[in-house]
């Protein structure tokens, strides 16, 4: 399966980088405003697959995006000193005219997968402009947090992450929101797991560690500047579960029609991703708190979404 890649800086590059390394696709192709940039990357990834695997990497235009069946949009440009976020955003909106433009003229059956931040907003832009059904345009959304979460949870509780079942749904984003009432380590839940082992969770701690998930990017900024790896890993692992038809349920965003009575609403709930994009919506159990909490999130979303002019 051929896959590109549409922005090389350290978002776009290091899911390459991970998709070769895990032998996700036959060819990866790399499309920068930076041609010098999108080459150096692909040649930088391309000496490391005689270690893992056999996935051909190249740079490449537009055009030579034909026949992808996922493209990845990294691509956007950031906040100057001084502009609001709404300016921002409207800034993005045009660079994503003229890539989704550049995406839909060589491959108008690729599944776009979006990286680019505020990432919910950025879907929802990235469905309206390209006009594909929303099943067919999916933000990375909370994959990154839910893992996050997965982690913090795990080490709590001294066992594996993959062992921790539980989502943060909503924005990736500040009005994010961890659900406590649905989850489950191995079959237990997890409250109840943490009791048994002598390990509470009680309200404080799932406070703190919904905390620590949702200040993890400011931690990771202020030390290196920017998020890449984890996010990386995130975009790779759902281009895999598109490029097998795995049929995996991952947290993911897309457009929604209606979330708690908000309408077009782009957000994370856990989705089944196979070989079409989202092939189911699963709503979790929630208490009353989460669904409140899922509902200010949509109108976070929403209060930015509809003062974009397309």
């Amino acid at each position: 399966m051929k896959i590109g890649i549409v922005g090389t800086g350290m978002v776009g590059s290091t899911a390459g980088y991970a998709m070769a390394l895990l032998g996700v696709g036959t060819e990866i192709v790399l499309v920068d405003a930076n041609p010098a940039l999108a080459r150096a990357q692909a040649q930088d990834i391309a000496h490391a697959t005689p270690f893992a695997t056999t996935v051909a990497i190249r740079a490449g235009e537009y055009p030579d995006l034909d026949g992808a069946a996922v493209v990845i949009i990294a691509a956007g440009v950031g906040q100057k000193p001084g502009e609001s976020r709404l300016a921002l955003l409207e800034r993005n909106v045009e660079v994503f005219r003229s890539v989704i433009g550049g995406i839909m003229k060589a491959a108008p059956d690729a599944i776009l997968l979006i990286a680019t931040n505020p990432l919910d907003v950025m879907t929802y832009v990235a469905q309206r402009i390209s006009g594909l059904p929303p099943e067919r345009v999916i933000g990375s959304g909370t994959i990154l947090d839910t893992a996050r979460l997965r982690s913090l949870l795990g080490d709590h509780l001294g066992i594996a992450p993959n062992s921790v079942h539980a989502y943060v749904l909503g924005e990736h984003g500040d009005s994010e929101v961890a659900v406590w009432s649905s989850a489950m380590a191995g079959s237990v839940p997890i409250v109840s797991f943490a009791e048994q082992i002598g390990r509470p969770l009680d309200e404080a701690a799932r406070t703190r560690i919904a905390e620590q998930v949702k200040g993890a990017a400011y931690t990771i900024i202020e030390g290196k500047g920017a998020t890449w790896y984890g996010i990386g890993a995130g975009l790779a692992r759902i281009v895999g579960s598109i490029a097998d038809d795995e049929r995996t349920v991952l947290s993911v965003s897309m457009v929604n029609g209606d979330i708690e009575g908000v309408q077009s609403v782009p957000l994370s709930l856990p989705r089944i991703i196979g070989r079409e994009g989202i092939i189911a919506t699963l709503m979790p159990d929630l208490d009353t708190q989460e669904r409140a909490a899922l509902k200010r999130s949509a109108e976070v979303i929403s209060d930015y979404t509809s003062k974009l002019r397309f």
